[in-house]
């Protein structure tokens, strides 16, 4: 599994609280996670049910067999400072320039350099080591930028490193491209058995393979239960409506009488077992489509009440149970 999972979707797919389950099940039997935000929604916080994450590493959560969690909302000012004070030590006068605005200049008026801030602190986590030698974190997970510029948003530095030809900026920018495109990154797309979230899947798989960006897979999230298969359908669809009256009668819902309260529940069964159906059709096109995509997919179901830290964990027991830890 590779050690830096970037996870990106179209917006209201659910990607924050995949990227937030991948991390959960990444962590377990000891492992040790590292889950980023660059986006500043503090979306992370919130699933976690845990107080606004500051600009550094904090521990959010301890995964089952004692692995933790870690979290960090990357903010692209103090990482310019960071960047500031690595490359050039500034120090005291990387924060006068924090006063005097020029930091938040330079991030709005160039956005440009808002995400190789982002993507380099990233992947200064993955690679980062302890004095022993060893990886500080067995893995990354990062809840990156929707579909329509996870490509760009992750590229970007490739763009800089093709600008400033040589200097720090030049060799951060490469080292940073070096994480992205290497066995290291696997960047996963989630989408929803909907028409216009499995287009998006697809055409950002189709720039990310472009730009020579490692995909990993794909997650079809908030999943509905099978009710009935084609069968039943088609079962519904012939029997005669006092059949169905009779039957539903004999299960006690409504009387046995013509005009009676079962004859009254089959117009609105009939019709929502059309609308079923309908979405049924729906989503076996969906997956047809993403299964020409050629990757592995792992799906996860809906939670009805929504999402709160009990359904995160077991999210993440459906993940391990798939195979995706």
């Amino acid at each position: 599994m590779s050690r830096f999972q970037v996870v990106s979707g179209k917006g209201g797919t659910g990607k924050t609280t995949v990227a937030a389950a991948l991390a959960l099940a990444l962590a377990t039997e000891g492992k040790r996670t590292l889950l980023v935000e660059v986006e500043g929604r503090q979306g992370i916080a919130q699933l976690f049910e845990t107080e606004v994450l500051p600009y550094e590493e904090r521990k959010i959560a301890v995964a089952p067999g004692g692995g933790e969690v870690f979290a960090l909302a990357i903010d692209p000012e103090q990482a310019l400072l960071d960047y500031l004070q690595m490359f050039y030590k500034l120090g005291s006068a990387g924060r006068a320039l924090k006063k005097l605005g020029a930091i938040d200049f330079a991030t709005t008026v160039a956005p440009g350099i808002r995400d190789v801030l982002l993507t380099g602190k990233a992947c200064e986590a993955v690679r980062r080591k302890d004095k022993s030698g060893r990886f500080i974190y067995d893995h990354v997970v990062m809840d990156a930028p929707p579909t329509g510029r996870i490509t760009r948003f992750l590229n970007v530095n490739d763009e800089v490193a093709g600008l400033a030809k040589i200097g720090p900026i030049h060799n951060q920018a490469q080292a940073v491209m070096r994480v992205l495109k290497s066995p290291e990154t696997a960047v996963h797309m989630v989408t929803l058995l909907e028409e216009m979230p499995v287009q998006e899947t697809a055409d950002g798989i189709a720039e990310l393979r472009a730009a020579k960006l490692p995909v990993g897979r794909i997650i079809v999230n908030m999943v509905r239960p099978e009710v009935l298969d084609e069968g039943e359908l088609e079962l519904v669809r012939a029997a005669p409506r006092t059949a169905l009256a009779r039957s539903l009668s004999a299960a006690g819902l409504g009387g046995a009488r013509r005009g009676g309260h079962a004859e009254k529940l089959v117009d609105p069964l009939l019709a929502q077992a059309e609308e079923y159906a309908a979405r049924y059709a729906l989503e076996r096109e969906q997956r047809s489509v993403l299964g020409e995509l050629g990757l592995p997919s792992h799906e996860l179901p809906l939670f009805v009440e929504g999402m709160d830290l009990a359904g995160l964990y077991e999210l993440a027991t459906e993940l391990r149970k798939q195979r995706m830890s």
